[in-house]
């Protein structure tokens, strides 16, 4: 007994020293330890939802509203809302917060730009959002919104900043195309971008992405590094939303979000491994398996597994197909992952290839969250990734230099 209690009690130290040594300062806890120093005297709006927090899990909201100096007149709201309890892709209203009394105007309702009423007798915009690192995940698109907002109205905007989840090296995927700009492509940037909010902001107004440039200052984190995922800051997470309760579902967005636009088959939304699977009632489970293992994409492994999902796309049936197992980050390609399970189910299953099979209703949205229809288009003749992978590319390295110019980290 002595024994395994010395074993736990070192694996919870080198846990507790790892965090520690990390020491990762959010842009929370920046702004605290400068003593709210440029919101001083000024009337603040906050954008900010649920993981918002300090390091000791207090709220953002709290913290800003309990400040001696800081004078908190307005919360802003996006998907999800402010306190994290609306479902995907619902509307959700203008209400009154319970806890500060303070209004709460929603931007992701009938409108998703803060309207000049909205911000009325505001001076400073605050954001502070965890983001995922991939494009249509709906927060940039309610921050960048929000800068343009700010610039109209002459309303000065802080990103108070915080980690990519997926770290600062990986790009994949092409620019967002003319015709293909929606609310899950708010601007030209690929894929997976792998800046910080702070540094995507800082993007996004020098290089001249929104209709007029806003005042911008970002609260800096201290500690991070780009080649920090998220399970190396040591930092807390809480959901970004309710189909993303841990890191790894961020790491897996990108690996079967397109797909899951199509409705096609399961991605584990609706089961207890969101974005990590792919699976529906005719996959033979050991043959996909078997067919994706003999690819041998670097840094990935798919395992057969059974399951019955709970809600969402085939719901309380029986399914078969394969969990995704990254066993090195550094060497795979998230979002190419998806393209090879279209291309495996093509070989094995010819009657049933995605796009003779899947919605024609559900193809804009494909098509949006890919940022060109080309992608589908080019797919769908062989049902090959080989097919597309040059132009799914073809953006990365020239948006990799423009990146650098705005980098934040080291």
């Amino acid at each position: 007994m002595r024994k395994i209690k010395l074993i736990l009690t070192i694996a919870l130290a080198s846990l507790i020293g790892t965090a520690s040594a990390q020491n990762i300062k959010t842009g929370i806890e920046v702004l605290k330890s400068q003593n709210f120093k440029i919101l001083e005297g000024k009337r603040v709006g906050l954008i900010t939802n649920p993981t918002g927090f300090d390091n000791n899990l207090k709220s953002t909201i709290d913290i800003l509203h309990d400040a001696a100096n800081v004078k908190l007149v307005a919360l802003y709201g996006p998907e999800h809302g402010v306190r994290g309890n609306e479902h995907a892709g619902d509307e959700v209203e203008n209400m009154t917060d319970v806890k500060t009394g303070l209004p709460v105007f929603t931007l992701y309702g009938k409108t998703r730009k803060a309207t000049p009423e909205m911000l009325k007798g505001i001076d400073v915009l605050v954001y502070d959002i965890q983001d995922i690192g991939s494009r249509s995940f709906t927060y940039i698109s309610t921050m960048g919104l929000a800068m343009e907002a700010a610039a109209e109205n002459n309303i000065e905007f802080v990103v108070l900043d915080r980690p990519n989840p997926l770290g600062g090296e990986k790009v994949e995927g092409n620019l967002v195309e003319d015709g293909f700009f929606s609310f899950v492509s708010q601007f030209k940037i690929p894929y997976v971008y792998g800046l910080t909010c702070g540094e995507l902001a800082v993007l996004i107004n020098e290089e001249n992405l929104l209709g007029k440039k806003c005042k911008l200052n970002i609260v800096k984190m201290e500690g991070w590094k780009r080649d920090m995922t998220f399970d190396k800051t040591g930092l807390q997470w809480v959901p970004s939303s309710p189909h993303i309760p841990q890191p790894i579902s961020a790491v897996c967005y990108p690996v079967s979000g397109i797909l899951g636009e199509l409705g096609y088959i399961s991605i584990g939304v609706g089961y207890t491994i969101p974005f990590q699977m792919f699976a529906t009632e005719w996959i033979e489970a050991e043959k996909l398996s078997e067919r994706l293992n003999s690819y041998a994409l670097p840094g990935v492994i798919f395992r057969p597994m059974f399951l019955k999902p709970f809600y969402a796309v085939s719901a309380g049936k029986n399914l078969q197909g394969v969990q995704v197992h990254i066993m090195d980050y550094k060497k795979v390609a998230l979002s190419d992952i998806q393209f090879y399970v279209m291309q495996a189910l093509a070989e094995l299953y010819p009657d049933k290839a995605v796009f003779a099979n899947a919605s024609e209703g559900r193809f804009r949205m494909f098509d949006q969250v890919s940022g060109s229809d080309q992608i589908r288009l080019r797919f769908a003749k062989r049902h090959k990734f080989e097919d597309i992978k040059d132009y799914w590319y073809k953006d990365v390295d020239n948006f990799r230099k423009l990146s650098k110019k705005n980098y934040l980290y080291k």
